[in-house]
């Protein structure tokens, strides 16, 4: 339903971040009054370039501060939540678990305790990610156990059992959404892998590989990710305390991604390999059936078609 939100109070954590922003472009686009939580506002972030600010409420807030949530959800009267905020960097959670863990685990707790006692909210969608399956993630299907061992993956995992245990035990119009690694415009963490890449080839300089180059990973567009969250939002009555895996089928190892996005772009991309990765899973692929199946959803973008946008994003990005 292209217009489902339209004049309806959405709430977006985490609206400056990657996905957040996203959401926030296609929620405006449906004429729903849109509510952000920021900590801070990055000028080149993909929020602030498309102008959105100006057509959105913000409220500044920490959401491991539940009293500030709580204030958000029920002063701005928000009947629908997209929970993407979160510490989202796996070496940053190696380094600083306690934050990790902090943001990611009780901010979600927040969340959903204000959505318990705020009765005008009709859908959560919290962010988990594959990472929260843990080592088994080979085609994983949503009926695989939650098996994080490391920080970044156990906060991940914990957030989603918590989301849906919150959502059969009082009852409440959660879902939780898992997405394998999201690239696309706007993405400014460059120590991530597809950013790197773009600015090793924008700069013409040498990225290097944190692994040997082998692990593989599911690698999702953006806009694609963005419309697979309002589409579990748009149905989140029928499918509440569930969770949706969102693929894109594009499933490649470090060195074949270089070289792909090499090919899209026709420059080609300088590497070094460091291999001294801690706390990585070695191969993670997810199977998106349920989402097709109960969501009619299934990605939109081609990886070149995405690659192609990203690229000319970037591009005028570090102009």
């Amino acid at each position: 339903m292209k217009n489902h939100f339209a004049k309806k109070n959405v709430l977006i954590t985490g609206a400056t971040g990657l996905v957040g922003g996203h959401i926030a472009d296609k929620l405006v686009e449906q004429g729903a009054n849109v509510f952000i939580t920021y900590r801070s506002h990055n000028p080149k972030s993909f929020f602030v370039q498309k102008e959105l600010r100006d057509k959105v409420v913000s409220a500044k807030c920490d959401i491991k501060d539940y009293h500030r949530v709580f204030d958000v959800v029920s002063k701005y009267e928000i009947g629908y939540i997209f929970h993407v905020a979160a510490q989202p960097i796996v070496p940053t959670a190696y380094i600083n678990p306690k934050e990790a863990l902090e943001v990611n685990i009780l901010g979600t707790v927040n969340i959903l305790e204000a959505t318990r006692h705020c009765s005008q909210v009709k859908g959560v969608v919290v962010a988990s990610s594959d990472k929260a399956y843990g080592k088994k993630c080979d085609n994983a299907t949503e009926e695989e156990p939650m098996a994080g061992d490391h920080p970044y993956d156990v906060s991940k995992s914990c957030a989603d059992l918590i989301a849906r245990a919150y959502a059969k035990t009082y009852h409440l119009p959660v879902a939780v959404s898992r997405f394998g690694n999201i690239y696309g415009p706007g993405d400014l963490n460059i120590n991530r892998i597809i950013p790197g890449i773009m600015k090793a080839l924008i700069h013409n300089e040498i990225i290097e590989i944190r692994s040997d180059g082998s692990f593989i990973r599911d690698y999702v567009y953006v806009k694609d990710v963005a419309d697979g969250y309002l589409a579990l939002m748009e149905n989140i009555e029928k499918n509440k305390g569930e969770a949706f895996n969102f693929s894109s089928g594009h499933n490649f190892s470090v060195l074949e991604l270089i070289e792909k996005i090499s090919k899209i772009v026709g420059k080609k991309c300088k590497y070094k390999i460091l291999d001294n990765q801690k706390n990585e899973i070695p191969k993670q692929s997810l199977n998106f059936d349920k989402a097709k199946e109960l969501l009619n959803w299934k990605p939109k973008y081609t990886f070149e078609e995405g690659i192609r946008e990203t690229f000319e994003w970037y591009k005028n990005f570090y102009k």
